[in-house]
């Protein structure tokens, strides 16, 4: 079902939100399933609704695929570069820490149209780790590593003229995965502030799925070009339905995790967007015949993507296999619920006597059908205010919003160890985000302000030495390290689903939580955790590619599920 765009003042009915209390618990976020919202949903429709033409004026690999491409892309009347850099890499360089020195590809994304020199000059530097240098043409930096195994197999079958194995294309799914995709001005790239003024580009991490986008492209050029390469007139090329199940590998861990915490309000604005998009769906009183066959087509989508997805880790295997069974089990009914007045408010009420698993798949999978209704609130997830201090706000009105919107923190027992047991820091040689024992005294030096609910405390027991009426200038003149939290209490108050409502560093702390809840509004997928502090993941899997772009074949890149391509 093709996109529907709403128009700018139409108004819709909406049941009541999902409170913070509720949502904003890690837990729940841990749970969390890719939307329509997410950023390369949202950036598929943008590109076909646009008629994305993408041409490749630079070609220039060797028979093992080492060498240079170069993609071209307009949007609004301006061109973007993909430069890729293919290498030959020893197996003993392979990793996919992103303090790794050496990749089988680096990727640039360039703001218009690379001369021979610019391509030559960045060369020298996309490849080597973090002694680049770059100017404000340079939008985004990427690295990326084989699937060897898929990769030599899919290269050796298209060899002979034979299709790859279905089960390995769907088991792995991606042919390359990236180790970091860096944007926002970082190594002295464009600033975001540089072109958030272009449409395409205004929302959040456009740019840095674009690129992800293009770098599919380019991996399936590669494995056709080795397999022409080494099998001559015998090759062939990958058909259409393996190429769309094949999508870009992503290997995430701590580094993700602090950017949740350090933008309240951006958080906010993605977590009200998904609220508000659910409680529109839930007022619907009735659904078309066409949203319902969509949806009875999705569970059945759905379906055969959770029996798919397999991962090594105990722990999250077995949250999978008990949600294939809670979803087995219900799935009848919401098969008759679809047909029922309000349709989608009574299959989320009659998913929430389940797990949270549960009750997040379905509320992605209520809103796929929907465009028409929630599609344009993908246009509200950016922050462009930011935090603010208030120096003015008397004590009482603080120590209300305390009450009203940290209360939360009064349940956590300070004095317990376990509930200080972590220390979030910066190491000192690689300058990577990481989670230690708070034991640690060299770790704690370096800590980074996650401890909410200590400081929300300090803060409290400070306010209570203060007449009502006295000025929070005052307070901060006397306890200059209460700046941060009281701007962080103001702020909540105005973005109340910007704060997690759990002990972030707790002795049971999953980090993992927070990956998954970030990784979700990219539109990730097949969440691979290898410990509970860094995982894998796929993106596009499943998306139409760039020659088989259209809004209606945009329309159900949900859980990609090879069984039903």
């Amino acid at each position: 079902m093709a996109e529907t765009p709403s128009a700018p003042l139409q108004q819709f009915d909406q049941v009541e939100l999902r409170p913070p209390s509720m949502v904003m618990r890690l837990e729940r976020a841990g749970s969390f399933f890719p939307t329509r919202l997410s950023f390369l949903r949202s950036l598929l429709r943008r590109l076909a609704r646009d008629g994305m033409q993408l041409t490749r004026p630079i070609f220039d690999l060797d028979e093992n695929g080492y060498g240079q491409v170069v993609y071209d892309v307009v949007l609004d009347g301006q061109h973007y570069s993909l430069i890729c850099y293919s290498q030959a890499l020893a197996p003993e360089n392979r990793t996919d820490r992103v303090i790794a020195e050496a990749w089988d590809a680096c990727f640039i994304l360039f703001d218009g149209q690379p001369t021979k020199d610019d391509i030559e000059h960045l060369k020298a530097h996309a490849t080597v780790q973090e002694a680049g240098e770059y100017d404000e043409r340079v939008l985004v930096l990427s690295r990326a590593n084989k699937s060897v195994r898929l990769f030599e197999h899919v290269a050796s079958r298209l060899a002979t003229g034979q299709q790859p194995s279905a089960e390995m294309i769907g088991k792995i799914g991606y042919l390359m995965r990236t180790t970091a995709v860096y944007g926002n001005g970082k190594f002295g790239m464009a600033d975001r502030a540089d072109f958030i003024d272009r449409p395409s580009l205004s929302q959040p991490f456009r740019l840095e799925m674009l690129t992800v986008y293009l770098i599919r492209e380019f991996t399936l050029d590669l494995i056709n070009h080795v397999a022409r390469a080494a099998g001559g007139d015998a090759a062939c090329e990958l058909d259409d339905r393996f190429r769309r199940q094949l999508g870009i590998g992503n290997s995430t861990g701590l580094g993700m995790a602090p950017f949740l915490v350090g933008h309240p309000v951006l958080i906010n604005n993605w977590m009200l967007v998904r609220e508000t998009a659910l409680a529109r769906v839930r007022a619907i009183h009735k659904a078309s015949k066409a949203e319902a066959e969509h949806f009875l087509r999705l569970l059945e989508q759905t379906r055969d993507h959770l029996q798919e997805w397999q991962v090594d880790d105990e722990y999250e295997m077995a949250r999978i296999e008990a949600l294939r069974s809670e979803f087995k089990k219900l799935a009848p009914k919401f098969q008759k619920l679809i047909h029922q007045e309000y349709p989608y408010d009574e299959i989320i009420v009659a998913s929430q006597d389940h797990s949270s698993s549960l009750q997040e798949l379905m509320v992605s999978l209520v809103l796929e059908p929907n465009g028409d209704v929630v599609d344009g609130l993908c246009e509200c997830m950016e922050d462009t205010f930011g935090p603010k201090l208030d120096p003015l706000m008397t004590v009482e009105y603080l120590q209300e919003l305390l009450t009203r919107h940290y209360a939360w923190t009064r349940k956590i027992d300070l004095s317990d160890s376990r509930e200080s047991a972590m220390v979030w820091y910066v190491s000192e040689e690689k300058l990577e985000p990481r989670m230690g024992e708070r034991s640690d005294a060299h770790e704690e030096r370096h800590e980074m302000p996650h401890a909410i609910p200590r400081k929300v405390q300090a803060l409290m027991a400070d306010l209570d030495t203060y007449a009502s009426d006295a000025l929070i200038a005052e307070v901060l003149m006397a306890h200059p390290q209460h700046r941060d939290i009281t701007r962080r209490v103001q702020t909540i108050a105005r973005h109340p689903y910007g704060e997690f409502q759990d002990n972030l560093v707790a002795a049971d702390i999953r980090p993992i939580d927070l990956l998954r809840c970030k990784l979700s509004f990219f539109g990730a997928s097949k969440f691979d955790p290898r410990s509970d502090r860094w995982t894998r993941i796929t993106l596009y899997q499943g998306a139409p590619t760039a020659r088989e772009l259209t809004l209606e074949n945009c329309a159900d890149v949900f859980l990609p599920a090879f069984g039903s391509a």
